[in-house]
Order: C-alpha cells, then sequence, then structure tokens
C-alpha cells in the first residue's frame, strides 16, 4: 500500500510516536485521523496537517467509544486501510513486592487495559472495516501496533508495562494468521527508548540510557519510528512481524 492513497486512523496520535506518524502520513499525501483523548492537542495536529488530518476524541479502553470514533472515520473519509496503534500509558515505580506492599492490582490491570485491551479493541474493529476494501494486489489492510523492548528486558518494577507489551508481541502472529485470509497484515513495532517530551523530563535518566545505545549512542527519534510505520505499511511482503528499533541497546536490570 502506499502511504500517499490510503486513509490512516493513529491512536495516540495527538503527540509523541502518533504525532511524528500522523505528521509523516499527511505530508505524503495520504489522510489521517488521529484517535486521541487529548482534544486541544490532537485538534492542533490536524489543523497543522491541514485537510489531510481528522480529530476524533477516543478512549480506546471502551468499545463504545472506540465504535463511535470508527463510525465518524468512516463517515468522513469512506474507508479505513491502516491502523497504527500508539496509545498507552508508562508504568508505575511499582515492584511486584515493595516496600509498600505488593504490586497494586488496580494500577497493573489499568496498564493491561490501556495497553493491550485497547490494543485489541482497535484493531478488531478497524479490521471490520477493512474487509469492505477492494484488494489491491491481495491487501485490504495493515495493522501496525506498539510494544517496547520492555517486552524482552524489562526492568525493576515494570512488571505490568512488561506485561501489556508483551501481550502485544504475542498476539502478533495470531492475529496476522487470523486476518491473512481477509488481505490484512500485522506488525509490531518495538521501539526502544525515544526521545519524547515524556523522557525529557528526566534529563540524567536520558544521559544514562543514551549511552548504553550501541550505535548510534544517542535516543531514538521519533520520526524514525514514523518513518518505520511507513514503510511497514509500503512493504507487503512484511506480516507478523515485530521489529526493534532501539540501536542496539538491552536494557539493564535497573
Amino acid at each position: 500500500m502506499n502511504v500517499a492513497e490510503v486513509v490512516s486512523i493513529i491512536t495516540g496520535g495527538a503527540s509523541g510516536l502518533g504525532r511524528a506518524t500522523v505528521e509523516r502520513f499527511a505530508a505524503a499525501g495520504g489522510r489521517v485521523a488521529i484517535l486521541d483523548l487529548d482534544e486541544e492537542a490532537g485538534r492542533a495536529v490536524a489543523n497543522a496537517c491541514g485537510g489531510k488530518a481528522l480529530f476524533v476524541r477516543v478512549d480506546v479502553t471502551d468499545e463504545a467509544s472506540v465504535q463511535s470514533a470508527i463510525a465518524t472515520v468512516m463517515q468522513h473519509f469512506g474507508a479505513i486501510h491502516v491502523c497504527v496503534n500508539y496509545a498507552g500509558v508508562g508504568s508505575g515505580p511499582f515492584k511486584t513486592l515493595g516496600r509498600e506492599g505488593p504490586f497494586p492490582l488496580d494500577q497493573f490491570q489499568r496498564i493491561v487495559r490501556v495497553n493491550l485491551v485497547g490494543t485489541f479493541n482497535v484493531l478488531r474493529l478497524a479490521a471490520e472495516q477493512m474487509v469492505k476494501n477492494q484488494p489491491v494486489e491481495g491487501e485490504r489492510g495493515v495493522i501496525i501496533n506498539t510494544a517496547s523492548i520492555a517486552a524482552f528486558e524489562g526492568q525493576v518494577g515494570q512488571a505490568g508495562y512488561s506485561a501489556s507489551k508483551g501481550g502485544i508481541v504475542g498476539m502478533t502472529l495470531p492475529i496476522a494468521r487470523d486476518l491473512a485470509s481477509f488481505g490484512i497484515r500485522v506488525n509490531t513495532i518495538v521501539p526502544g527508548v525515544i526521545d519524547t517530551p515524556l523522557i525529557r523530563r528526566r534529563p540524567k535518566v536520558v544521559e544514562a540510557l543514551a549511552t548504553q545505545v550501541l550505535n548510534p549512542q544517542r535516543l531514538g527519534r521519533p520520526e524514525e519510528v514514523a518513518h518505520l510505520a511507513s514503510f511497514l505499511v509500503e512493504n507487503a511482503y512484511i506480516n507478523a512481524e515485530c521489529i526493534r528499533i532501539d540501536g542496539g541497546i538491552r536494557m539493564q536490570p535497573r
């Protein structure tokens, strides 16, 4: 698929990796729906992209909210060809058993609900619309999810976050198999430490992490992740893959 010729929905598109991908897809000529909770930021990104982008407020964990958002996108653009899932939350500093007691169950459930269940909630409803597309060389749609290197090398205090991202890695292949007969591909981006406003709040942590990256010895850029997302849309022979984009870093326990 050519990014310039399709309609994409991008969750978490108001900031960070999502925003970079919205901007790249729109600059290429594609039409993009930004699905996010942050209405002010989302509308600002959509306005900056001109008529190529539409903002729709959505809670990815809520079935009715996502159904409504999908219906709005279909009404506005008439189709959905690509779904990129970035919406998610980070991990609180909770050990399985710490000084304050065991990992708060409600926090564990919240992380898994947003990152894992929210991702699946969106992609299943997007796939329902993708099957209506006329196939182009056998292809009707592309789904791209976002995990994390924490899925493989979770640090101390990341049990909930690693579980949620490990779940995304684990469901990549079976979902790709489920949707293969419809002509829908499914891949997962596995970012390392990316330079976003959230991580920039901790400059000492940024400096320490940058030195752990093999080459280039710096944090990743959101634009680099957006480039990978574009590549995954356009290369029809990549399917059921989890692709690390991390400069070769392997996270230490702390």
